[in-house]
């Protein structure tokens, strides 16, 4: 039975290309930004949400971790989206005549080389699929966007030139948000535990928090730092571990854990992605 799966940005963005591949039963809802998409997940307006975390060339997606704990939203899966960059122009525009590419401020970078060589401007957007559309519409064959093959084919552009991005293994990580937990298990590739937590202000609090892991053979594949409520003092993580809470290492480790935390908040209990072991392998 189909429902709706919000994601930030416009229609042929990278959000809409995630929702296409991992969940192709549910109707894209386009959403202005990640506080929107969860919201319309939280109000019921969608069943799912798409939350891009991060990038494989430029890190974490700026905010979404302190959107996250206070969402009221669990994590159910992960998805991989490898990030292709194409110039996309009007109907029958030359490449030739393209003196500026629009994009948003993360992608201009990523085909900086092709940019160059070709003497072609970047111009900044707010997001890639915006700037296919205005590009669109604006009809001028000196202005292109760089943006999704999907884009292309919804805003009936051409696609000058494909797969132009400087790094040949560019990927974006989203995850997928509910309004209730799923803790089976599930997936060919394991189990994976995300959880946000607060150390006590003791000293070595962190270091000894993180030995339960290590002695217990936990692999931590992902332990980031902000700040709480802009206070240098008041320090959260976002941690993401290998393996289910009931796994009995698991548990032992998490045990350890609460001892030298004042908070601990489960985020999510979700299958590792395919894409997740090939990158391993």
């Amino acid at each position: 039975m189909g429902g709706q799966i919000a994601f930030q940005g416009e229609l042929g963005a990278y959000g809409h290309q995630a929702c296409i591949e991992a969940r192709p039963t549910l109707t894209p809802l386009p959403c202005a930004t990640f506080e929107d998409a969860i919201e319309a997940v939280r109000k019921g307006e969608a069943d799912l949400g798409m939350i891009a975390v991060e990038n494989s060339t430029y890190g974490r997606v700026a905010d979404v971790h302190h959107l996250l704990p206070d969402s009221g939203l669990h994590i159910v899966d992960e998805t991989f989206v490898r990030v292709h960059v194409n110039l996309l122009g009007i109907k029958g525009a030359p490449l030739a005549g393209v003196t500026e590419a629009h994009g948003h401020v993360v992608i201009l970078p990523q085909a900086a080389g092709f940019l160059r060589a070709h003497n072609i401007r970047g111009v900044v957007s707010t997001d890639n699929a915006r700037a296919a559309r205005e590009v669109a519409q604006a009809g001028d064959p000196a202005r292109a966007a760089l943006a999704s093959e999907l884009a292309a084919s919804i805003y009936g552009l051409d696609i000058l030139a494909r797969h132009i991005e400087d790094q040949q293994n560019n990927t974006t990580r989203f995850i997928v948000m509910a309004r209730e937990p799923d803790y089976k298990r599930r997936g060919k590739f394991g189990m994976m535990t995300s959880f946000v937590f607060r150390v006590r202000n003791i000293p070595a609090a962190l270091y000894k928090a993180m030995g339960g892991f290590a002695t217990n053979g936990v692999n931590m594949t992902k332990l980031e730092s902000y700040m709480v409520g802009g206070q240098f003092t008041a320090t959260q993580f976002f941690a993401e571990i290998e393996g289910h809470p009931d796994d009995r290492n698991v548990a032992l480790a998490l045990e350890e854990l609460d001892y030298f935390t004042d908070m601990i908040k489960l985020m999510g209990v979700y299958p590792a992605a395919p894409r997740r072991h090939d990158r391993a392998s």
